[in-house]
């Protein structure tokens, strides 16, 4: 009997998280839903690195005027809380549409390479499986960049971390890889960002034009935390949630949308 109700509050509580009642993947397939409804964080969950799974530090992530925002202004520094926003469902084929922005610049003791970045991660691990003061999930990344009126910082690079994927027939052999088509984003103008993916095969757009293609993505088995995911030698990348990254810069969305196939 103790076992029985163990086994009933464990299924329960896994079901609460990976539940939501906009949801019925059958009922949406093929339609456009929100993931964000403009008021509030109702299904998102922060994890920043240093911090519990669901706790907000420093109101990092904010909704007001219909924008859901980053924001570091109660931060007295960086210290490398990078964290992020997490949807709480896991999705499989579909397309995610977001409309983001870049606002200001990096907050104090952000990394050099922070200004103007950020990120749409997917295919993450849950929150409540990162480790205190893990910084990143494992995931795919679809990397968002700005630009600085100086040099090309082209957006939609694939970033993969504790995982890889082939580009061209190859593994990829670095961390991030550049886009194929390269579009700098400059300014504070809203910019669309897609990622279509389809039994294993992926696109990222930028405002309606695909830059990079790729496939099978997999677990990385040399990496510590990943290898965990890897269950009786099956190492494919089926699933996964989303997330939208916290790197020091503030950033603005608007629009958070999906399909499912």
């Amino acid at each position: 009997m103790k076992n029985l109700l163990l086994l009933i509050v464990s299924t329960l509580l896994l079901t609460s998280f990976d539940s939501n009642k906009n949801f019925d993947t059958k009922k949406n397939a093929g339609k456009w839903v929100s993931l964000f409804n403009g008021k509030n964080l109702e299904n998102w969950i922060p994890k920043i690195a240093g911090y519990k799974s669901g706790e907000n530090f420093g109101n990092t992530f904010r909704v007001e005027n219909g924008i859901l925002s980053i924001r570091y202004d109660q931060y007295d520094s960086f210290k490398n809380r990078f964290g992020a926003l997490y949807y709480n469902k896991k999705f499989t084929n579909y397309r995610l549409k977001i409309e983001y922005r870049f606002v200001g610049d990096t907050t104090r003791g952000a990394p050099t390479w922070g200004y103007r970045d950020g990120g749409i991660q997917y295919h993450c691990q849950a929150p409540s499986t990162l480790e205190l003061n893990q910084p990143f999930p494992v995931c795919l990344e679809y990397n968002i960049l700005g630009g600085n009126g100086k040099e090309e910082r082209p957006s939609g690079e694939i970033c993969a971390n504790g995982m890889y994927v082939e580009i061209d027939g190859k593994r990829n052999t670095n961390y991030c890889t550049p886009p194929t088509v390269k579009r700098t984003m400059n300014g504070d103008k809203w910019v669309t960002a897609e990622i279509d993916v389809q039994n294993g095969n992926i696109k990222h757009f930028i405002n309606g034009e695909e830059v990079i293609e790729f496939s099978d993505p997999r677990y990385d088995a040399t990496n510590f935390i990943a290898k965990k995911f890897i269950v009786g030698g099956d190492d494919i990348v089926k699933d996964g949630y989303i997330s939208l990254q916290s790197n020091s810069n503030p950033m603005d969305f608007r629009k958070i949308e999906i399909m499912e196939y």
